[in-house]
């Protein structure tokens, strides 16, 4: 599919007003529909709008005009320019367009955006935004000129940017902070149950005869009676 004119509706105007050419012509040349072409004519479509000269700016030869009014079926081939222009590579690279009718709002959207989601980093924010990395600062410090004024605004809900973008670059966010982990507290208080038996078991580790093994009754009974029979025995002399 061939590219059109550059500016196709005055372009179009032009040829209404000053050539003979059929409407299907125009309109395959100027890649618009006829019946906006017949409302060009009229006086319906692209009112106000002045009309552009296709040979002045190389776009058509008045040899092309010509021969395309001579027979209606034929169609309009562009000229080729004789100057070459570089390829424009679109790139998502750099600040958010922001439209000018909202472009005061970008600092409530951004103090909303550092109190919401303080994991964003600047370059998140000015992608969403379209900001620049002195004015998130100003903000953060609360050194901004309107700093008194600013009100925390949802910048979906302004229409600085879309859920998705947000969502995505919370997302981001969330993946490129490290993993949480928890620092060495020190030593930490026992619950009162688990201290006062751990005092009770050090107690009965210090009384006498603690892991002996039981003695059983007859032993006991027969050394207190050889006890006795010794205690006799110094009496008897």
């Amino acid at each position: 599919m061939s590219q059109g004119p550059l500016m196709p509706k005055a372009t179009a105007v032009w040829l209404v007003e000053n050539t003979s050419l059929a409407f299907e012509q125009i309109a395959d040349f100027c890649k618009l529909h006829p019946l906006e072409v017949k409302g060009i004519a009229d006086g319906e479509v692209a009112a106000g709008i002045k009309g552009l000269d296709p040979i002045t700016t190389g776009q058509l030869t008045r040899d092309e005009i010509e021969k395309a009014q001579k027979s209606p079926h034929y169609k309009l081939k562009q000229a080729v320019s004789k100057v070459k222009l570089p390829e424009v590579k679109r790139t998502t690279k750099g600040p958010r367009y922001t439209p000018l009718s909202r472009r005061q709002d970008r600092p409530n959207a951004i103090l909303w955006l550092v109190r919401n989601h303080p994991e964003l980093k600047d370059a998140q924010i000015i992608r969403l935004v379209g900001t620049t990395k002195s004015t998130i600062q100003q903000i953060r410090e609360r050194t901004h000129w309107n700093s008194a004024s600013l009100q925390p605004m949802d910048p979906v809900t302004l229409g600085l940017c879309t859920q998705i973008d947000l969502d995505f670059e919370v997302q981001r966010a969330a993946a490129d902070r490290p993993a949480h982990v928890q620092a060495d507290a020190g030593a930490s208080l026992l619950p009162a149950e688990v201290s006062t038996a751990q005092a009770y078991e050090a107690e009965d580790d210090h009384r006498p005869g603690r892991g002996d093994e039981r003695l059983d009754a007859d032993s006991v009974f027969a050394k207190l009676k050889g006890r006795r029979s010794e205690d006799e025995d110094d009496e008897a002399y």
